[in-house]
């Protein structure tokens, strides 16, 4: 059961001040290849999991920055920490059905 809520926006500070969009891709990619559930919103991604790979995540996408050659990069980071009842995008989102 995951335990934990974690939204991010990474905004990396891009060599010669290239468009952030690649960057952003890379870091949702970092997030689809672990496999763990998530959804992308237009200013910030949620994923759910276990609260200590989550963090690991956002270290693993600030990283990633690193090596693709920007030289610092923000996260903004969100989290719901629910350890006793567990965290779920879909309990949480279900009178929502549509997004509206």
């Amino acid at each position: 059961m995951a335990d934990a809520l974690l939204s991010i926006q990474i905004l990396p500070r891009t060599p010669g001040g290239e468009s952030v969009n690649p960057y952003v891709d890379r870091a949702i990619g970092i997030i689809k290849a672990s496999g763990l559930p998530y959804r992308v919103g237009p200013l910030e991604t949620t994923i759910e999991g276990d609260l200590a790979r989550l963090l690991a995540l956002v270290k693993e996408m600030n990283e990633a920055m690193i090596q693709a050659g920007c030289p610092s990069v923000i996260s903004q980071v969100k989290i719901y920490y629910n350890p006793a009842e567990g965290a779920s995008m879909a309990r949480l989102l279900e009178k929502y059905p549509d997004g509206k």
